[in-house]
């Protein structure tokens, strides 16, 4: 499952090396290329519902269980779909979901939850503004850091201005955000790989904390040198990763 302003094609590269022993399937959230999309359709964080939409495609396919891989957006919709369908999930790895809801009431979360609203500020008001190619660039550095949006290859650029309208939508809609709880993470009984990338933001570190306290089965890894997009920043040491993990479980 992608992050945000991502599609299926986010897991192109990593499809040789993780489909050598697994069958992987890698698709578009809803309201992602290259299905239909609007700014008035499904927000990006409306991962309660992108976590529903896995277990129906799954049951479409006829798949009963299946490892469930997913970064950022598409891993607090993972931990959705994991919490309520527990016994659909052999394995779960998640990279770095914004699950914020799990930082209430924990020690320094107030500081931790301003700071991360004041950095994601400007973004959200361009995209209110619809300035789509400042949305962008500020997303990326927001998440990543600065350069980080320059440092993109052209491809990962067109894509996130495929799914644009993801981010406007999260920008612009009333519906309130799924809250992700201690108590929904303790209903996972699967295995689950939490990930940080050495240089991602503070907020993605403490949500990972709070994760290996209330998951019951829970190993966890940083991959060194690297910001919040993991899988594309070090895709080989992403796949060791999983792969590890999946073969051992």
């Amino acid at each position: 499952m992608h992050g945000g302003l991502q599609d299926y094609r986010f897991w192109n590269g990593h499809l040789p090396a993780l489909s050598k022993n697994h069958r992987v399937i890698a698709y578009s959230r809803q309201n992602h290329f290259p299905n239909a999309t609007s700014k008035d359709g499904l927000p990006d964080a409306a991962a309660d519902v992108h976590g529903e939409d896995l277990a129906a495609i799954l049951a479409e396919l006829g798949i009963k269980r299946a490892h469930i891989v997913a970064h950022s957006a598409g891993a607090h919709a993972a931990l959705f779909f994991a919490s309520n369908h527990p016994e659909m999930v052999i394995t779960l790895v998640v990279n770095e979901p914004p699950a914020a809801g799990l930082l209430a009431g924990t020690p320094g979360s107030a500081e931790i939850l301003k700071e991360w609203a004041a950095r994601f500020a400007s973004t959200r008001e361009a995209f209110r503004k619809d300035d789509i190619d400042a949305g962008l660039r500020l997303f990326a550095e927001a998440v990543g850091g600065p350069g980080t949006y320059d440092r993109r290859s052209d491809a990962d650029r067109k894509m996130m201005s495929d799914n644009a309208a993801s981010a406007v939508a999260d920008a612009i809609s009333s519906r309130p955000r799924p809250v992700f709880t201690c108590e929904m993470a303790k209903r996972i009984s699967a295995p689950t790989l939490l990930m940080n990338g050495e240089r991602s933001p503070e907020f993605f570190h403490r949500i990972v904390d709070q994760l290996e306290k209330c998951l019951p089965a829970r190993r966890r890894i940083t991959i060194p040198g690297v910001s919040h997009t993991v899988p594309g920043e070090n895709a080989p040491a992403f796949d060791e990763a999983v792969i590890a993990f999946i073969t051992s479980h």
